[in-house]
């Protein structure tokens, strides 16, 4: 399928490099840049393919544009550094056979002699398998890709996209960052793909859910595919999610996947989530996805206001180790651990707060939560909210409010904390450092949390009564 569809916006030094390399061979722009301009999204990485040229004089006909580094000659790709920090990658086609396990088990040859049909027939979705004539507009399109683009379907190339067991997890984070959903077809080949997922480096996995993560318009879509692929079972604190029940009255949409999925979906429609930066969104994402964790282990028929009823006593406490385990089975950074935990031990804080929350319980949350942020937690606690369709949750929000007010006029909402009291004001009374200097600096933190004082004075006078 060949048509005229305009032509990608493109900066002026690709435009440049690209009558350099067309006076040697034929350019096509590929990949996720023409996906994304066919769906009206900015266009930020500019992939170039070159058919009918060998490696060393592409590499030479680039040479004058800035530094060339070959970061595959094997694979025949040249990444070309512009002005401005810009990158632009250009390979040639190139052929893949599958020689042994993994992700990384191919044998790649490149072959300037492929046509524009067997080059895109090594790409894994028909979505991806799109290219475009940059200087006629012209659009190249062997597998109907624009068609599936169209109707929001995810569908493999062809057979080969089996030989690699990652593209499983591509179609995952596909999914949720376009709002997919899979081909049958699909989903039937991923299923007999399942095994495959243990030859995955655990880097690779990470990969694909930091992008679920930072990325998602519907993060649901992306929990639908692993469902529809059976691959769920490789993350079993999300797979235990299905089925768990919950009290209708309280939570008429389903059970406790459904209710994650519809509060995934909240999350990205709230509006600090585009604003807010990667490592927010990959907090709050990871956050919410297992607030709920502790569920499974935790529900049970019981009574509750005169009546039998599904209740999860303590499931914010047990959920903790579960977020623990899962970011570690998918190599998250270490560094996310402690966050997420906190923001989902601590996720009900708002039903725990009394009529008002007092001064002293802010304190003391925001140190609890940290290094996560009381701002953090509303918008986890607003995302669990309005995931209960169709309860409206206005009174919840209105809540959650009140608390993020209380935070801010301490100066809380975004921050921890901070003891007054340090070492150093006990040195100046004339002590010794020793193992007797924390319990004494503990008991001024307990006495500072509780509004005893709020500033050096205030804690130096605390200091000279009970501890001279």
């Amino acid at each position: 399928m060949r048509d005229t569809h305009g032509c990608p916006p493109l900066p002026e030094e690709l435009r440049a490099m690209l009558e350099a390399v067309r006076r040697v061979g034929r350019p096509r722009l590929v990949g996720g840049g023409v996906r994304d301009w066919l769906l009206g999204l900015p266009s930020k990485d500019f992939d170039v393919e070159v058919a009918g040229v060998d490696f060393e004089t592409l590499r030479r006909s680039l040479a004058p544009f800035g530094a060339t580094d070959v970061i595959g000659r094997s694979f025949g790709v040249i990444k070309v550094r512009g002005e401005g920090g810009s990158e632009f990658d250009f390979s040639l086609p190139r052929r893949e056979s599958k020689t042994g396990a993994g992700h990384r088990g191919f044998a790649v040859e490149p072959d300037p002699t492929l046509s524009d049909a067997d080059a895109a027939a090594r790409r894994d979705f028909t979505l991806n398998s799109i290219a475009v004539d940059p200087f006629t507009g012209e659009v190249i399109d062997p597998f109907n890709g624009r068609a599936d683009l169209a109707a929001r379907v995810l569908r493999h190339t062809g057979p080969a996209f089996s030989d690699d067991p990652l593209r499983v997890l591509r179609a995952f984070q596909l999914a949720a960052r376009f709002d997919l959903s899979l081909a049958p077809e699909t989903a039937l080949l991923c299923q007999g793909m399942v095994a495959s997922y243990a030859e995955l480096p655990v880097e690779r996995v990470w990969g694909e859910w930091d992008k679920w993560a930072t990325k998602s318009v519907r993060p649901s879509r992306g929990i639908q595919v692993l469902e529809e692929t059976g691959w769920i079972r490789h993350f079993p604190e999300v797979a235990a999610l299905r089925g768990t029940p919950q009290e209708p009255e309280w939570h008429p949409e389903g059970d406790v996947l459904t209710h994650t999925c519809h509060c995934l979906d909240a999350l990205v429609a709230l509006g600090e989530w585009l604003p807010s930066a990667p490592a927010r969104r990959r907090l709050l994402s990871f956050a919410v996805l297992a607030h709920d964790f502790g569920k499974p282990s935790t529900t049970e028929h019981g009574e509750r206001r005169g009546k039998l009823r599904w209740v999860s006593p303590g499931h914010e406490s047990a959920g903790g180790p579960l977020s623990d385990s899962f970011l570690r089975r998918i190599g998250a950074p270490l560094d996310l651990d402690a966050p997420v935990r906190a923001l989902v031990v601590n996720h009900l804080a708002h039903h725990h707060g009394g009529a008002a929350f007092s001064d002293s319980q802010v304190r003391r949350l925001a140190r609890k939560l940290s290094p996560a942020t009381i701002d953090d937690l509303a918008l986890v606690m607003a995302a669990d909210a309005m995931g209960r369709p169709p309860l409206a949750a206005g009174d919840i929000l209105e809540r959650i409010g009140l608390l993020r007010g209380h935070a801010a006029s301490l100066a809380l909402e975004a921050r921890a904390p901070r003891p007054i009291i340090q070492g150093r004001h006990l040195v100046a009374m004339g002590r010794s450092p020793g193992p007797g200097f924390k319990p004494v600096l503990d008991a001024a933190f307990e006495a500072q949390l509780d509004g005893v004082f709020a500033d050096e004075a205030g804690g130096l006078a605390w200091l000279r009564e009970h501890a001279p």
